[in-house]
């Protein structure tokens, strides 16, 4: 058994993140830049609560995006920090809902429209790879799925993969319908 020596911190205040190594780059596996959920939990909220109280909890968080559960805690969708803004909640109470009564539930992406990377298929991608299908996508983040085991294994976010890079990574998200209508309409 290896003796070990607890050491004072007193001098040491810089606590370590991810992005100041050099360890990934645009050829570098995907399995490198993906948050794989057997390592780390996932961000979840559940779809019932209030979409002011999931922006607040997202922003405190400084997360762009949520795994929406129901209440036996299975994945139902996502959400993301624009679908729960102030502005996202306009058309809403135009309609005569008050900002506590909308619910996460009605701004999420359900689970039948998300589109999700195969785990499998990232053993064989290069970051450049991931990079280029988000690109023509429009997508900030995507799932990683597990179809052999049916399982959501984790989460691509190209943030993480631009501050890993320490490069910036543009993606132009294409127009919808509602946003042309809200564009037009306010």
């Amino acid at each position: 058994m290896a003796t070990l020596q607890l050491m004072d911190t007193d001098a040491i205040n810089h606590l370590v993140q991810p992005e100041e190594f050099d360890d990934v780059a645009l050829d570098s596996s995907a399995l490198t830049i993906f948050t794989d959920f057997k390592n780390y939990h996932p961000s979840i909220i559940e779809g019932s609560i209030p979409a002011v109280e999931a922006e607040l909890l997202m922003r405190k968080s400084h997360l762009q995006l949520v795994l929406v559960v129901d209440s036996t805690g299975e994945f139902v969708g996502t959400i993301d920090i624009e679908a729960v803004s102030d502005q996202a909640l306009i058309p809403l109470i135009s309609m005569g809902n008050t900002r506590n009564e909308i619910l996460v539930s009605e701004l999420m992406l359900p689970r039948s429209q998300v589109k999700a990377l195969d785990f499998q298929a990232l053993d064989h991608s290069s970051v450049a790879d991931i990079i280029a299908v988000l690109r023509a996508q429009g997508q900030q983040h995507c799932l990683v799925v597990d179809f052999a085991k049916n399982q959501i294994r984790g989460l691509i976010s190209t943030s993480d993969i631009s501050r890993r890079l320490h490069i910036p990574i543009e993606i132009t998200k294409p127009a919808t319908f509602s946003d042309i209508f809200r564009a037009v309409k306010f």
